[in-house]
């Protein structure tokens, strides 16, 4: 693999509902004959699937699941991104953590709440987008709901200030329902169009607690919107090899960015 290259492992499957011990298990499991890779990705709430339960699985970030991530990222020598129920300073977040080898953790917390499920009212919202460096890529994590929001989104690569700063990958982890799968998929790759970055969507599969339905549909989208892998209704992980240097060629010749409208962006 070159040194412009990353390879990204996406795990699409069922979780256990509000049951955060058979969830690290599981993953434990799947995990056991992970081949070489750069990042690990689970989906949304892994640990206890899409509940509006917080008060009752809330962990801190000293708790079982970030203790398991940063084991997963000591044991496998590579990070491990997933959101997370977290309560922090009295307030509970729907949190995007990567958890590094040597226990180090970055996070994002979910700034569009899903009003449609109660989201808004059993967690806080996050206060500030963020972008994360690894492997030469600059991230952008987002969570679910956050997709159909793309002024946030939007990659500002003209503007200097740190909210705005430009990435090279965007990921978004999910628990999205199969009666919207058709709006999943479309807005994927029309935020790798709008943006001419990779998009990595994770989503799991199975039915939840609600008896809501999840059919999968983990995508890796190019620049271009072409479809690099989806993994259907799969229980699989998958490993999928990018290039940066592809996306900034494309950039160069199509060079679209440079027309992009300014704005400010109040959060």
């Amino acid at each position: 693999m070159t040194t412009d290259q990353i390879a990204i492992t996406l795990v699409q499957t069922e979780l256990v509902w509000e049951d955060p011990d058979a969830n690290r298990e599981h993953m434990s499991e799947l995990l056991s004959g992970l081949t070489e890779t750069d990042l690990l990705v689970l989906p949304e709430m892994w640990s206890t699937g899409f509940s509006m339960a917080s008060d009752r699985l809330a962990e801190g970030m000293d708790g079982p699941t970030i203790t398991w991530m940063k084991a997963m990222a000591d044991n496998l020598t590579v990070p491990v991104a997933g959101s997370v129920i977290i309560e922090e300073s009295g307030q509970r977040f729907n949190r995007f953590c990567i958890a590094y080898p040597g226990g180090d953790v970055s996070h994002y917390d979910k700034r569009h709440l899903f009003r449609m499920s109660g989201e808004h009212e059993h967690y806080a919202p996050g206060s500030s987008r963020r972008v994360f460096e690894l492997n030469g890529f600059r991230v952008l994590p987002q969570v679910c709901y956050d997709l159909r929001f793309p002024v946030f989104m939007r990659n500002r690569r003209q503007h200097g200030s740190r909210s705005d700063e430009p990435y090279d990958l965007m990921i978004v982890v999910a628990n999205w329902p199969a009666r919207r799968r058709h709006h999943w998929r479309t807005l994927l790759q029309a935020r790798a169009i709008e943006n001419q970055c990779y998009v990595v969507g994770v989503n799991r599969i199975g039915l939840d607690g609600n008896n809501v339905e999840y059919c999968g549909d983990s995508l890796v989208v190019d620049y271009e919107g072409g479809l690099v892998a989806d993994l259907q209704d799969r229980d699989v992980v998958q490993n999928v090899v990018i290039s940066r240097s592809d996306m900034l060629a494309y950039q160069d010749g199509f060079p679209a960015w440079k027309d992009a409208d300014e704005f400010d962006l109040s959060i």
